[in-house]
């Protein structure tokens, strides 16, 4: 994980990083297997969110939606 984030965190390529869409964070998400790291940026920052099993991913993120929004 440090290794993809350390330098060019907000760098999206098509084999592990993916920026998101919509105005909610997480903002992107690093691919690590069967593993999925949410995050977002904030300044020279990097704020992981959640660290969720590939299967785990749309309910994870379902959730953290509903929360954002309340």
């Amino acid at each position: 994980m440090e290794r993809h984030l350390r330098d060019e965190p907000g760098r999206a390529s098509a084999s592990r990083i993916k920026r998101l869409r919509g105005d909610y964070p997480p903002q992107y998400r690093l691919r690590v297997g069967e593993i999925r790291i949410f995050y977002r940026i904030e300044g020279d920052e990097v704020i992981v969110l959640g660290i969720v099993a590939k299967s785990e991913q749309d309910q994870w993120l379902r959730n953290r939606r509903d929360i954002d929004e309340q």
